[in-house]
């Protein structure tokens, strides 16, 4: 119960021309920038989501949180539960936490909460292991420093773009990989999975280069948010109207380059 799932928003004149371009064999852009406004609603309605909310809160706390000597006091103070020595895997685990909490008893938990949910924990996974990795292990003081560096300018925006382009791509490959699996084989559109992987890779490169567009706005924006309440005073609100902005800016992005 409470459940939206995705699976009811393709039924549109538009999600009809995506299936009906795999089906014909139409070639790889064309597909992709049918899919890109096919899936424009799921894009604006994931702008106002509780879970896509909470993952920008938790980007913006994660950092913030970095710059306290005591990493883990200012981690548990934000909410997020984590140890006396905050490991990558304790933080991660917090901040699935942190979203799930944003939807209480499954209530509004969708699909597009799920979406925001996953890109947030592989996008921090991401990010700080490439910021950390070590032939000597990597140590909580490790961790602390790198998300002290992306609560930068330069460390957020590419935080941000990372997140928002993982969002992206996971909204616009709902919208095709149940239909795409129905035209993989001999006299089909792809004809075996190797095929479907070049498109899947087609449109996760859009998405990618068009979240560049993200990156300068979430170093400024967190900059100007900073300088004006300081790194603490970030609030839910805050995030909400900063996460609908850089979706549009995704949106508008996308149908720029899909013409």
């Amino acid at each position: 119960m409470g459940h939206s799932r995705l699976g009811s928003l393709p039924r549109s004149r538009k999600w009809q021309e995506v299936v009906s371009l795999i089906a014909i064999g139409a070639g790889v852009d064309q597909i992709a920038n049918a899919v890109i406004r096919a899936a424009e609603n799921g894009l604006r309605k994931i702008s106002h989501h509780n879970g896509l909310v909470e993952g920008v809160w938790c980007l913006t706390q994660l950092t913030a949180a970095a710059r306290d000597p005591d990493f883990a006091e200012s981690l548990r103070s934000r909410g997020f539960d984590v140890g006396d020595k905050p490991s990558l895997p304790g933080i991660l685990a917090a901040v699935s936490d942190r979203i799930d909490a944003s939807m209480p008893n499954s209530r509004g938990r969708t699909d597009l909460g799920e979406i925001a949910q996953c890109a947030a924990v592989e996008t921090i996974n991401t990010v700080v292991t490439q910021r950390t990795e070590s032939l000597y292990g990597v140590s909580p003081e490790d961790v602390q420093r790198a998300f002290r560096d992306l609560g930068t300018k330069k460390g957020f925006g590419e935080l941000s773009r990372q997140y928002f382009a993982q969002v992206t791509e996971k909204v616009l490959g709902a919208y095709v990989s149940r239909e795409g699996a129905n035209h993989i084989g001999e006299g089909q559109r792809f004809a075996n999975l190797a095929d479907k992987a070049v498109f899947d890779t087609a449109l996760r490169t859009h998405a990618r280069e068009a979240s560049v567009i993200v990156e300068r706005f979430s170093g400024e924006w967190l900059s100007k948010r900073s300088w004006e309440r300081g790194p603490d005073g970030i609030t839910r609100k805050d995030a909400g109207g900063f996460a609908h902005v850089a979706i549009q800016k995704m949106i508008d992005e996308l149908k720029e380059g899909a013409k």
